[in-house]
């Protein structure tokens, strides 16, 4: 049995849950219902049962936390305040203003405790699922006997809104699937969403769906029951094959004028009801961010007991360091996210001769870095046979967690995050995969990645209309303009599978989330004797064909390079100069110096730009001088891909025709 909650525990959760209310008040703006209901959660956690150190953030044992219902980010801020993070009392004052390290949703890399990006409900769950993949995999590559290096926990709270949202049912599905016994949830229950009564839209049985999923489940009636919530987390620790959901019955806004309505979601309470809920709390009703000494005092224990915490662990790992040496220095390595030297000498290069699917090409790369890249960590969604990304020589995660094969199934977006989820824990390299018409259903995750910068890497294959049989359904279209428009996402479209490899390479060396679009279609190989396909892909774009005095620039990407190659032939034979250029990623080419665009394009000199895709966005690189875009502004079709393709215009014949038509030479 738990011990009994004191005065003091009582102090500093309402403490807690004042700061918030105060943050939200102060802004005139935010979410003070979840912090007033769910501050004995975050203060059980972080005071008592977290092993996690507040001096020390970004130590690697440590217990991670995610608030997945980003919205009650003021409760997170004012927790890792008190807990003695580096968040002042003026950081709350300032809560959701310009510059602020305490902005309206919690972000990962801004705010010193935060683990991952949460605010779009429902992916702060699936990353915590990647969270407690990547804890899994890694206690299963280091941990030895009498040393368990890695060994800790993930903790979060999800509201209903969470639970409707799509991805948690993958998630929550994947999670039960892989048997992750170290990711305890908690489900804020309390009946209300923004709208209303949550009747009004969800009536599903929680529970019994999260237990047919394969999770354990629990269930605390009153979220002020610290003895209960405490009790639950303990069963939940002492599950290690099943993750945990602890559905707790709550109050949204407790203590408030307007608790248990949808009035204290997600709105300031007011200066009248502040002060009713300062009144109920027994605080200083005329008072803002009152902080009695004694509930700080008890709440900074975590200070010292995270030094301890750190310090036995230290200790462990100078005993590993003597007794696994080879093993300490791969996580030492591994965790600072740095690369073993000569790594890339094992990225293979393609003779010209016969053509090869990028896809196969990226296959053949990935394996060959199988053994000096050993972080590298994925799968694909139900589709590696087709994406090519399986490391032929290593189980599956599931039947064994040293295996670096994740079988994600079809949950794209559950993928998606949990990959961004694995980047954030530190020390792999996770990737995730399927067909490039489908990154739609991975997009809202494509976006967190980018904006938390995690080292996340997305491949998708089957790039263009040339998927063929299919049809309109599967031949992405806009895809490829729509993320390149996302900002900080490196995009990669190789010609063959030289750039591809060059493409490999440069997504781990970034250390930045990137993604490629890679060919169904076999493609020439560009003779690596005569281009050097990795400096050109360093450079975003180069010349692949050259002429003394060029007339036309011919700028292809993927396997319409292949098309203006064959359109340059067919130029030189009327008499007409034509420079081809290859721009695998506009992300690295626009990084490059004016200078050096200017000498790939040639400002002035007419252009013909070629993808088979949406044209949109072209223009700017056609500017200043006679252009056209030979691309898709409609969808494809069902029919052999070459046909399709010839039907569509995606010829050499017509690249030629569209660069005579502009030196008004047709």
């Amino acid at each position: 049995m738990s011990p009994l909650p004191t005065d003091l525990d009582q102090l500093s959760i309402d403490t807690l849950r004042l700061l918030a209310v105060d943050a939200v008040e102060k802004a005139k703006s935010g979410h003070p219902g979840a912090p007033l209901a769910c501050s004995p959660i975050t203060y059980l956690l972080f005071h008592k049962l977290m092993k996690h150190n507040p001096s020390n953030s970004k130590w690697a044992d440590r217990d991670r936390f995610v608030l997945s219902n980003g919205h009650a980010s003021a409760l997170i801020y004012s927790t890792l305040f008190l807990a003695g993070y580096k968040l002042s009392l003026d950081d709350l004052k300032s809560f959701r203003q310009w510059g602020s390290k305490t902005p309206g949703h919690p972000e990962y890399h801004h705010t010193d405790g935060i683990e991952v990006t949460t605010g779009p409900l429902g992916q702060g769950f699936a990353m915590s699922v990647g969270l407690a993949i990547a804890e899994k995999h890694l206690g299963a590559l280091y941990n030895q006997p009498g040393f368990e290096i890695v060994n800790h926990h993930t903790y979060g709270i999800m509201g209903d809104g969470d639970m409707m949202e799509g991805v948690s049912h993958e998630a929550a599905s994947l999670a039960g699937t892989l048997g992750l016994g170290k990711l305890i949830f908690f489900y804020d229950d309390n009946l209300i969403s923004l709208d209303g009564p949550t009747e009004l839209s969800f009536s599903e049985n929680v529970y019994a769906r999260f237990e047919a999923y394969g999770w354990q489940v629990l269930r605390v009636s009153d979220g002020n029951d610290l003895v209960a919530l405490e009790e639950a987390v303990k069963a939940g620790q002492a599950e290690p094959s099943k993750p945990t959901l602890i559905g707790v019955r709550t109050i949204i806004g407790y203590g408030s004028p307007k608790a248990g309505t949808n009035k204290v979601h997600g709105e300031a309470l007011g200066a009248e009801a502040t002060a009713a809920t300062k009144k109920f709390y027994g605080f200083p009703e005329d008072q803002s961010f009152y902080l009695p000494d004694e509930a700080l005092k008890n709440w900074r224990k975590a200070v010292d007991n995270g030094a301890e915490f750190e310090a036995e662990w230290n200790k462990l790992f100078e005993g590993y360091k003597t007794a696994h040496p080879e093993l300490a220095a791969e996580f030492v390595r591994t965790q600072k996210n740095e690369r073993k030297a000569g790594w890339e000498k094992a990225i293979p290069s393609f003779p010209a001769g016969k053509p090869q699917a990028t896809r196969n090409a990226g296959g053949a790369v990935l394996n060959a870095l199988e053994k000096t890249v050993p972080e590298l960590f994925g799968g694909a969604a139900d589709l590696t046979a087709s994406t090519k990304t399986i490391f032929k020589d290593s189980p599956s995660f599931h039947v064994d967690p040293t295996g670096r094969n994740v079988f994600w199934g079809v949950r794209e977006f559950a993928m998606s995050a949990a990959v961004n989820g694995i980047a954030a824990h530190g020390g792999l390299i996770p990737f995730g995969s399927t067909f490039f018409v489908f990154s739609d259903y991975c997009k809202p995750a494509l976006r967190l990645a980018s904006l938390m910068q995690t080292h996340s890497l997305f491949i998708y294959t089957h790039d263009s209309i040339a998927v063929g049989e299919d049809g309109p359904t599967h031949e992405p279209i806009e895809h490829l303009m729509a993320l390149r428009v996302v900002p900080g996402f490196t995009d990669f479209r190789p010609a063959d599978a030289n750039e591809t490899a060059a493409a490999w390479r440069l997504a781990i060396e970034r250390n930045h989330p990137s993604f490629m679009a890679l060919s169904r279609q076999d493609l020439p190989i560009l003779d690596p004797n005569v281009i050097d396909a990795y400096a050109g892909v360093s450079k975003g774009g180069y010349v692949v064909h050259d002429v003394e005095k060029p007339e036309v620039v011919l700028i292809g990407t993927g396997a319409e390079v292949w098309q203006a190659i064959d359109g340059a032939k067919l130029l030189a034979e009327a008499g007409i100069a034509a420079r081809v250029v290859s721009l695998p990623s506009w992300k690295i080419f626009e990084e490059q110096t004016p200078q050096y665009r200017d000498s790939i394009l040639l400002p002035g000199v007419p252009k013909v730009a070629i993808e088979a895709g949406a044209t949109l966005g072209w223009w700017k690189y056609l500017a200043g001088s006679k252009g056209a875009v030979i691309g898709l502004d409609r969808f494809g079709a069902s029919a052999p891909g070459g046909t399709v393709l010839k039907e569509l215009g995606f010829t050499a014949e017509n690249v030629a025709a569209q660069a005579k038509s502009l030196l008004g030479k047709a």
